[in-house]
């Protein structure tokens, strides 16, 4: 097996202190967002072997089926099918959906039939993948996440009585389900920007006088975003607090949003978003009508019961990604975590040994398919595989 040697990412909205804290290091004073552990082109993990640094991804392609075993290889192709990640968030992300997979082969392949580079800004299909992820909470973790009925968010909005809210309300109060959702979300983000800079800064004040929880979300993100449409959007969504060990999974067309906390995150190895606002990059309208799904329904925290062997699985709907989580107290019988599909092991609490290599929170390593792998020591770690 082999230890891996992970790039952070420094985005903007990330937190200083997290991910340091994790780690064991000294903040910077820059934001470290993202841990990324596996194979992505954008930042694969390096392992050594006895001849030096190598990009994990390079060592994949080198022989697939040895690292990844011949069901992966057949099921998904010559490269790990996930990401696994350390994501800290101190400001929100964009307001985003991502494609089912039908919709992301389609529309890169429009968009590679037009000519339009891959860096564009304005493009919104990066590869022909979906993006199906699952958040598993490593602090409090505060996000949105689907929408509400639409007769609670007309209720929401009401209360806040900002006069150029009161179309929404109507719209939410007027209609099927579907149809509410669709018109209010078009006419949110159709908007002049002039007007709806207004109603977002209107729409802040009253969340400010009103204070709880939720309404002190939606400030914070008008704070963070002033005029920006996305603010208005979020109100739709329902509002999510995990606690440490809670999960969510965000399937194809669900509008997401993270807004603060620490997490892993596990998703299929795609770069495939389109966005809703509460960002400056580019928000295709119609492009993203098309893709979200107009459904109201709980967000479905996951809250997984551990087996015989001590393993918490998150269940998910797909196979391109396995999470499960092992807390071991002092004293616990060593597990087998033999396999024959890949897996990152990522320690977020005490010290482990993952066969002979020794494990501190936010270290991480890669065991090729059929490896053999025992876990022991006290401490929590995260495993990552496919199922296949």
């Amino acid at each position: 097996m082999d230890r891996l040697a992970n790039t952070v990412r420094p985005y903007a909205w990330g937190s200083t202190t997290l991910i340091p804290e994790l780690l064991g290091t000294d903040p910077t004073g820059e934001p470290q967002a993202e841990m990324w552990m596996g194979a992505h082109p954008g930042a694969p993990s390096r392992v050594d072997r006895g001849t030096g640094e190598a990009p994990l991804s390079d060592v994949i392609a080198a022989d697939p089926t040895a690292e990844l075993g011949d069901a992966a290889v057949a099921k998904f192709g010559p490269r790990l099918p996930f990401l696994l990640k350390v994501l800290a968030a101190g400001a929100p992300l964009s307001l985003q959906v991502h494609p089912d997979l039908a919709q992301a082969q389609r529309g890169y392949a429009d968009e590679e039939s037009a000519g339009v580079p891959l860096g564009a800004p304005h493009r919104n299909y990066k590869d022909a993948n979906h993006k199906p992820e699952l958040i598993c909470a490593l602090t409090t973790f505060e996000g949105l996440c689907g929408f509400r009925p639409p007769e609670e968010s007309a209720d929401l909005l009401a209360a806040l009585d900002v006069d150029s809210l009161k179309p929404y309300v109507d719209l939410l109060r007027a209609h099927p389900e579907e149809a509410a959702l669709r018109e209010v979300l078009t006419a949110v983000l159709t908007a002049d920007p002039q007007e709806m800079a207004a109603t977002v800064a209107e729409a802040a004040a009253a969340c400010e006088r009103l204070g709880d929880d939720v309404h002190q979300v939606w400030a914070t993100l008008a704070h963070h975003f002033p005029g920006d449409p996305g603010v208005i959007a979020a109100m739709l969504l329902n509002h999510v607090r995990l606690q440490p060990g809670e999960a969510l999974f965000l399937g194809a067309g669900v509008p997401h949003a993270y807004v603060s906390g620490m997490g892993v995150e596990i998703m299929a190895n795609s770069d495939n978003v389109l966005r809703c606002g509460l960002t400056p990059k580019h928000v295709d309208v119609p492009e993203l009508l098309r893709v979200v799904r107009f459904e109201a329904g709980d967000p479905g925290v996951l809250r997984p019961e551990a087996s015989e062997t001590g393993e918490e699985v998150y269940e998910t709907p797909i196979d391109e990604f396995r999470l499960s989580r092992f807390v071991r107290p002092e004293g616990a019988a060593p597990t087998d975590l033999t396999a024959a599909t890949p897996q990152i092991v990522l320690c977020t609490s005490g010290a482990l040994e993952l066969g002979d290599l020794r494990l501190t929170p936010g270290q991480a390593a890669f065991v090729r398919a059929g490896e053999k792998a025992g876990l022991s020591g006290a401490g929590t770690a995260f495993r990552a595989t496919v199922l296949a």
